[in-house]
């Protein structure tokens, strides 16, 4: 009798711990670790110097003088050096109808560069690839650009394919969230993304505004990301996904066409940047930021912000109760920033919004001056750099935001696993890196444009 009464004890006691023990063993399984990343570094014949732009301005005849200025002011104040790199198709003068053929060999470029290098430094085949999500939001084909990888990879036959397009500048994130969500599903899993842009079949040739802006910003780039959630690679992984938030404001007319590709008036496409982008970003910012807050920082910053914003709403004079709005400080719980590199509006933006300090903008900054503005893989340049600049601790915080067109913003926390110290695509200029000024030679070689009468105006050689 005393047998069977412990038989009853021991056996829902015993199931207990073995659902237990499989809670905990598929969360370990869960994880969603980086074990390497590649940035992109075109070849230096794709330098796009103050000379060149120069002359790429002289071959579109559809500017008059008001447009040049309109350049010079946005370039000169864009935050955007002399190294960044332009496809190939602009050295070779075909950016008003640019060959179906450049666009793929651009991405092909990027392809055998970064994905070859992201495989052979984490000693991980192609076949042992699981899960392939690759964004490249302006340029389709077929068969898809993952088959051309996957073609020219030989991947397994049962290999998981997401092409994603349209999604601009925060799609990296997006990728980073899809495989998240599978890691969940599934044990064991390698999983590579690959973020790029076209720019071969978007430059614009015309002279609207809002549409020759994307012209002065974007760059070519890329980046290869090797995921995985397999317990036997924890101890070589980079990084470990702590949360991800993702925020879309499509639904609001005047956030989803503030940023978008369409035809001017004579039926010339482009990328339109319209005068209401700021404002849509600073509202998909702050929803975004008001999610994640609470999913990364500390209880006693929580607490400390929601009594300064209580006590603000309750005093009939608030400059009494400590001076201007409250601000979340991120910095108790973040150690580095990689911020969009939108533009140099959008970091100072942020910068200024969050308090942040030069040092914490720095990596964003000199991203910017040195790749421009490569859309999804921009937030991988600027982990280059922390990462090259050897900040990267072991127990580090990481918070990456970007935007991207439809509105969104996107925002996720990253630790590190392990000192880190590789320079990437940086190896070549991080020593000289910050410069001692930003500043950018197209004043001092074009500056005369602003002085000249547009009836008389005609544009040397």
């Amino acid at each position: 009798m005393d047998n069977f009464f412990l038989l009853l004890y021991v056996i829902p006691i015993s199931f207990l711990f073995f659902k237990l023990f499989k809670i905990v063993d598929q969360k370990r399984h869960q994880s969603c670790y980086i074990l390497d990343y590649q940035c992109y570094k075109p070849s230096d014949d794709r330098k796009l110097n103050t000379e060149f732009s120069g002359e790429i301005m002289k071959r579109n005849k559809n500017l008059g003088l008001n447009e040049y200025k309109f350049l010079l002011k946005a370039i000169v104040s864009s935050g955007i050096g002399e190294q960044t790199y332009a496809p190939r198709m602009v050295f070779l003068g075909r950016e008003i109808c640019p060959p179906y053929e450049d666009g793929i060999s651009e991405m092909d470029e990027f392809f055998v560069d970064s994905i070859d290098k992201v495989l052979t430094r984490s000693n991980v085949s192609p076949s042992e690839i699981d899960v392939l999500v690759l964004n490249v939001s302006m340029l389709s084909s077929v068969p898809s650009l993952g088959a051309r990888i996957i073609n020219r990879y030989k991947t397994r036959e049962d290999i998981k394919v997401y092409n994603l397009t349209g999604m601009g500048c925060s799609a990296s994130l997006i990728s980073i969230n899809i495989i998240e969500n599978i890691f969940k599903t599934r044990k064991n899993l390698n999983a590579l993304v690959v973020a790029s842009e076209s720019l071969t079949p978007n430059w614009y040739p015309g002279n609207d505004r809002s549409m020759i802006l994307a012209n002065c910003l974007f760059r070519s780039g890329g980046c290869a990301i090797l995921l995985t959630n397999k317990l036997s690679l924890q101890h070589r992984a980079m990084f470990k996904l702590k949360c991800l938030v993702r925020t879309h404001h499509g639904s609001r007319d005047e956030a989803y066409g503030c940023c978008m590709q369409k035809e001017d008036e004579q039926g010339r496409i482009g990328f339109y940047l319209g005068k209401t982008l700021p404002k849509a970003a600073t509202r998909a910012f702050i929803d975004n930021l008001k999610e994640i807050s609470p999913k990364i920082l500390p209880l006693q910053e929580l607490l400390r912000f929601t009594i300064a914003s209580f006590r603000r709403r309750m005093s009939q004079n608030p400059s009494k109760t400590g001076g201007g709005i409250p601000v979340i400080n991120l910095k108790t719980g973040v150690d580095h920033f990689c911020i969009h590199t939108g533009g140099k509006a959008v970091i100072d933006g942020i910068g200024q919004s969050l308090s942040l300090s030069e040092y914490d903008l720095e990596p964003s900054r000199m991203t910017l001056h040195r790749f421009g503005n490569t859309s999804a893989s921009s937030l991988w340049y600027v982990l280059g750099y922390t990462e090259a600049k050897e900040r990267l601790k072991k127990g580090d915080k990481v918070f990456m935001i970007s935007f991207g067109a439809g509105f969104k913003c996107n925002s996720c926390l990253w630790e590190v696993m392990r000192d880190l110290g590789d320079r990437n695509a940086w190896d070549d200029c991080i020593d000289s890196y910050p410069p001692g000024t930003l500043a950018n030679p197209f004043m001092e070689k074009y500056g005369w444009i602003n002085n000249e009468d547009p009836s008389t105006f005609k544009l040397p050689g």
